[in-house]
């Protein structure tokens, strides 16, 4: 994991630069300040898992891959490939982990979150046409508003500067196998890009043997996606682009009746204008439309038979836009450069239910629809502030409005009776400021700090849409408030050769009216609820070593300590841990490359224990993972490469939400990739 990328000075992504390049003022990072500055000047945490890291991973998935940070992870310990999206929350720093993303995910500056739950669709991102992904741990509302409460990931798209054609051909076990494509061509001003993938796989019994029955089997998935770009230079200054992506997607949870369906389409449209006296605009316009549809079943005690007990569909619509503009540096007792923006967006969507129950009365609720719209939009002001080349301080303030309307229930009887609740209109604000500071005493040592106030606003699925996982039903909520986030980080980074580069950074975070899913008094029926306040506090560390020309070693780990501090009456949580939130994480990679000769990772990935439920009563023991991945050069540029993921087959729990359920057991894959052909 690299701590380095390359931009052009417009905030858009370059060609990639050797990690071996002397110069460190060519390695930039973006998603920290929202332009691109020397990595090694950034006053937040930044970590860039770079093309030729996503290249060589032995993962198959884009969530497995962002995994392989210790400081990331998503809910639950089961990959997108037997996961939909509901139980994929991604978050960073053990911050409160559910089903809705604490983190903000980012595809070239424009939200990939999706607008009804909060989801990532990691199936949706084939990386193929992934130049680089940086990681931002911390507050990030200061410069990116609700969803970027722990933090920021963005997906950077590869550059397109001349004519390449890549491709890969997977088969593995479980019946898994997978087709990409991607090329690109350049004809002087105007410049596209097309990509796409297919993946299927039969997946694994996802039950645990002790508890499987007869109802239960593999979990079969599959998915296509198609993604187009297309980007002009108008002329030296402006540059237009325009892009669309399709998704398709089918899993099956391991039963006849556990099901879910999703279709995606999203379209943007962005314009770059560069100037020398006024600085650099960027605007940004998207919409996406989609769909999610799952079913749900009412299984029998020893698993034996099931019945549908509920289908659901989801549609979802968002429309969005954003404004940035960064400033020429300009001196006034030292450098000042400002970046100032604006964005907003609309998102609608609704759960429409259709149930089913064992002994219908006349009383039974057989539908139920609910749903709303909700506005938001932010602005904000930073200054990046060099009083010399060694000191530099960094200010940022955003504030936020959101408007939840339309916001309703209906819930139709077995008599045909039907109950409507309209929930009142709901405007709230937030005022997001962020503080930094970077000290570099000497060339080879860097100190930053920052401390900011963050928040999340309550999306319309946990507002409105009831969901159940395996026996537990979980209701939704319409009186939630947002989250606020109290935070700060400390950090140091030494580089005493140019081989190697050592982190450690310290952070603390206070948690105020987390959303969690409160077990009620009943023991079998959870709601989502504003808990009181939780801390979250720990260490982050990572050693990047290049032993030679051609060995390389990365060791990470991460330790957190979520705890719940106040729960207004559930005074039984107080003291506990946070539910699926390990509190040690880390990985060790060691990486060869001769490539003349072979290409060859081995990765190592640590979990330690954690619980699934709020009272901390079912626990889940840890998980010790090894993947390996092998490639070499057949002819031209057509390599042969295998990969496996968990080598040792070791068996782990993933889920115990009323049944156990496992993590992935060794997947192993061979193939043939084509690179930057012709």
């Amino acid at each position: 994991m690299s701590h380095e990328a390359a931009l052009d000075t417009a905030g858009q992504a370059g060609p990639p630069v050797d990690t071996d390049a002397p110069a460190a003022s060519t390695r930039t990072v973006v998603t920290g300040t929202r332009l691109p500055r020397p990595v090694r000047d950034v006053p937040a945490t930044t970590v860039v898992l770079p093309r030729e890291e996503i290249d060589r991973s032995p993962t198959l998935t884009q969530d497995t891959l962002v995994r392989t940070l210790p400081s990331a992870a998503t809910f639950r310990r089961t990959p997108s490939l037997v996961s939909d999206p509901t139980a994929q929350g991604l978050n960073l720093r053990g911050l409160a982990p559910s089903g809705v993303a604490r983190t903000l995910v980012l595809v070239d500056g424009v939200p990939a979150n999706d607008p009804f739950g909060g989801w990532v669709f990691w199936r949706s991102l084939p990386r193929l046409g992934l130049d680089r992904i940086e990681v931002v741990p911390g507050g990030g509302s200061a410069l990116y508003g609700s969803a970027a409460l722990g933090g920021v990931v963005q997906l950077f798209s590869r550059p397109i500067t001349r004519t390449t054609l890549d491709a890969d051909l997977t088969l593995g076990n479980l019946d898994t196998g997978r087709v990409a494509a991607r090329a690109a061509h350049r004809w002087e001003r105007v410049a596209a890009s097309v990509e796409t993938e297919f993946l299927r796989s039969d997946g694994y019994p996802l039950i645990a043997p002790t508890q499987r029955g007869a109802i239960d089997a593999a979990t079969p998935s599959n998915h296509v996606v198609l993604n187009g770009r297309v980007e002009a230079d108008v002329s030296d200054t402006l540059t237009l682009s325009a892009r669309a992506s399709l998704f398709r997607e089918n899993q099956n949870g391991g039963t006849r009746y556990t099901t879910a369906r999703a279709e995606l389409a999203h379209f943007g449209a962005g314009a770059r204008l560069r100037t020398e006296a006024l600085g650099a605009f960027n605007l940004d316009l998207f919409g996406r439309l989609q769909r999610f549809e799952q079913d749900r079943a009412r299984v029998a005690s020893d698993r034996s038979t099931e019945a549908l007990a509920a289908t659901q569909d989801v549609p979802a619509d968002d429309q969005g836009a954003s404004l940035v503009w960064t400033s020429p540096a300009w001196s006034a007792a030292g450098l000042h450069q400002l970046t100032a923006g604006l964005d907003a967006r609309r998102m609608a969507g609704s759960s429409d239910e259709q149930l089913f129950p064992p002994n219908p009365t006349p009383e039974s609720a057989v539908a139920r629809r609910a749903g709303g719209t909700q506005w938001a939009g932010g602005v904000f002001l930073q200054d990046l502030y060099a009083l010399t080349p060694a000191l530099e301080l960094s200010g940022t303030l955003r504030l936020d409005v959101w408007r939840n309307t339309r916001g309703h229930q209906d819930v139709e009887r077995g008599n045909g009776a039907t109950e409507t609740t309209a929930f009142d209109d709901r405007t709230e604000t937030q005022l997001s400021p962020r503080l930094g500071l970077r000290v570099r005493p000497h060339d080879r040592l860097t100190l930053r700090a920052s401390a900011y106030r963050a928040f999340r606003a309550p999306t319309l699925n946990e507002l409105y849409r009831p969901f159940q996982v395996g026996t537990l039903l979980t209701a939704a909520n319409a009186e939630l408030g947002a989250e606020r986030l109290w935070g700060a980080e400390a950090g140091v980074e030494v580089e005493p050769t140019r081989s190697l580069t050592a982190r450690v950074t310290g952070f603390w975070n206070q948690l105020e009216d987390p959303i969690t899913n409160v077990t009620l008094a009943d023991g079998v029926s959870r709601q989502r609820q504003n808990l009181g306040r939780a801390r979250v506090y720990g260490v982050e560390t990572s050693l990047d070593w290049r032993l030679s020309r051609q060995w390389t070693a990365l060791l990470a780990y991460t330790f957190v300590d979520p705890t719940v501090t106040d729960a207004p009456g559930q005074p039984a949580l107080v003291g506990k841990q946070l539910a699926q939130d390990p509190r040690h994480r880390g990985t060790a990679i060691v990486t060869f490359d001769e490539p003349r000769l072979v290409t060859a990772t081995v990765q190592l990935r640590v979990t330690g224990p954690q619980y699934e439920d709020d009272l901390n009563e079912r626990g889940m023991g840890g998980a010790l993972v090894v993947d390996v991945a092998v490639s070499r050069r057949l002819f031209w540029k057509v390599d042969a490469f295998g990969a496996v993921e968990n080598l040792f087959d070791r068996a782990y729990f993933a889920g115990r939400a009323g049944v156990d359920t496992l993590g992935p057991p060794l997947l192993a894959r061979v193939g043939l990739r084509l690179r930057d052909a012709p």
